[in-house]
């Protein structure tokens, strides 16, 4: 059985209704036109899908903070890093598996939720500055130095956001911290400081917590371990934009 993430559950008991309803209509109308609403509910149900990953145990890697493909590449001013740094954006499409996942360890030493518009995500320019986003910002778990960026941002389709964690918590690589529900772009953004070897390609298909976005040369200290895994926390904190 594939493993569902529990941010789905209101949205997969909503569609569910509305599609035996459906069908209930067209089975009046003609039998076998009840039959076309079984390839929307096998979509919903994977489209919240929440498959366990074998994260990478290398402390010099960042791996992907989501599914989908590699859209971008390019160096950018991030004043959240202190500086230059390299961004990898991400397209999300309907058919991927949404749940963000940390790059690295680190603790959460800010999280910026920005209101805006629901351009294409496709469009990353533009998405990426103008549209609804959440960001967070990793840092060592001692040391304090930021180490990575990660920006959930909504697009077309996309009309929430959840985001599970507080700032002061600790992630490790690959730990679950939220998602965006249908379609969308995710970011990552590390610091030249840390000399990131990119390893990836735009155009490329990226797994959320498996695939390795980067090598570092300057390898990330980390002598804490995670407090908890964010989806064991009962409740969802942070803002969910509206549906």
């Amino acid at each position: 059985m594939i493993p569902l993430t529990r941010h789905g559950w209101r949205e997969m008991l909503i569609g569910t209704l509305v599609l035996v309803l459906t069908a209930w209509g067209l089975e009046i109308v003609w039998w076998p036109l009840a039959l076309l609403v079984l390839p929307v509910f096998i979509w919903l149900i994977a489209f919240f899908r929440d498959p366990h990953r074998p994260i990478p145990t290398e402390q010099h890697v960042m791996v992907s903070p989501a599914d989908g493909v590699v859209s971008d590449i390019g160096e950018v001013d991030e004043p959240l890093l202190g500086g230059r740094a390299i961004r990898v954006g991400i397209f999300l499409s309907v058919f991927n598996v949404h749940v963000n996942r940390a790059p690295c360890d680190g603790r959460v030493v800010a999280i910026n939720y920005k209101k805006g518009k629901f351009v294409n995500a496709m469009r990353h320019g533009e998405a990426s500055t103008d549209n609804e986003s959440n960001t967070i910002v990793l840092a060592e778990p001692r040391g304090g130095l930021p180490v990575a960026v990660v920006k959930q941002i909504v697009g077309l389709i996309a009309r929430r956001i959840i985001c599970t964690v507080r700032v002061g918590d600790t992630l490790e690589r690959g730990q679950r911290f939220g998602m965006i529900k249908f379609g969308s772009r995710t970011e990552l953004t590390i610091p030249l400081r840390l000399k990131p070897q990119i390893r990836v390609a735009i155009g490329q298909k990226v797994h959320g917590g498996m695939d390795v976005i980067a090598i570092l040369g300057e390898p990330i200290h980390t002598t804490e371990p995670a407090a908890r895994d964010a989806e064991e926390f009962e409740p969802i904190v942070g803002r969910e934009t509206p549906a």
